[in-house]
């Protein structure tokens, strides 16, 4: 991976690594991963596009504020600010999970600046919060939760989200967990989990059917978190979409699959130049 940049958005850093040139693609990670999901997709890429992965507000590298808003309707406007820090007017999205909320949120608010959009495992509709998250948000679960407790936590919940266990190694959990170990790291995801909101997704139900870009819809055929159920659902509410699914994959497809998953890109930016 690249080197680790930044920009400064509404008096927040947001990290990002950048690789390539050309027809700029953005990705964008869901929760609780950060850029380093796109790993060994972005060096493919790059050969062709300019691959821009950020950490979204409150993740990774970025900045993580107290009482800020993290909702995905502010991380919207947060990537809408990005790009215009990085000089970018339109840009692909292939975004995952929470990630893919942000994405559709940008496509219907700013349907200028999306050129075509890939919805990996996406939340959509009310697919979301998933019930895993749901215990930790019961009241009085932060303040008595030890760092150390909290990430055996996260560390029981990250291989759930795999067809094949062996892909989520100790070492990859590490490294997604790394920006939660520790006191600020835990209150940010904390902070995080209770911006899981669904009404900003169910708000844009009706107007994702006039969004006019062309939609990639890539889904694990195991996952467990994004129900395999809305799939189909979203392939339906966009007009221009198609919906493939990826075999002995579940939630984390990009860590299991990333060539297919890159391959898939690939084909669809093949005409996304600009």
């Amino acid at each position: 991976m690249s080197k680790t940049q930044y920009v400064t958005v509404e008096g927040h850093q947001i990290a990002y690594q950048e690789m390539g040139q050309g027809t700029p693609l953005l990705l964008i990670h869901g929760i609780p991963t950060n850029k380093f999901l796109w790993r060994n997709v972005m060096p493919k890429l790059a050969s062709k596009y300019r691959v821009i992965a950020p950490d979204l507000l409150n993740f990774g590298e970025s900045d993580m504020p107290s009482n800020t808003d993290v909702s995905i309707n502010a991380q919207c406007r947060i990537m809408c600010k990005f790009m215009e820090e990085l000089g970018i007017s339109k840009v692909n999205i292939a975004a995952h999970d929470i990630g893919g909320g942000v994405a559709q949120l940008m496509a219907v608010n700013h349907p200028e600046k999306v050129n075509g959009l890939v919805l990996l495992d996406s939340v959509c509709f009310d697919s979301w919060p998933i019930p895993e998250f749901e215990p930790l948000l019961e009241p009085g679960v932060e303040e008595k939760t030890t760092v150390d407790e909290f990430v055996d936590t996260l560390t029981d919940f990250m291989p759930k989200g795999v067809y094949d266990s062996s892909v989520m190694t100790e070492e990859l959990m590490k490294i997604y967990l790394a920006p939660w170990s520790n006191e600020k790291g835990k209150a940010a995801l904390f902070s995080n989990m209770r911006r899981l909101n669904k009404e900003y997704t169910e708000a844009i139900t009706g107007d994702l059917k006039s969004l006019p870009h062309e939609t990639l819809i890539i889904w694990g055929k195991e996952d467990k978190f994004q129900k395999p159920k809305y799939a189909p659902m979203l392939e339906e509410a966009i007009p221009n979409s198609s919906l493939i699914w990826i075999d002995k994959a579940a939630h984390w497809v990009i860590d299991e699959h990333p060539d297919k998953v890159s391959e898939l890109i690939e084909e669809f930016m093949a005409d996304k130049m600009f």
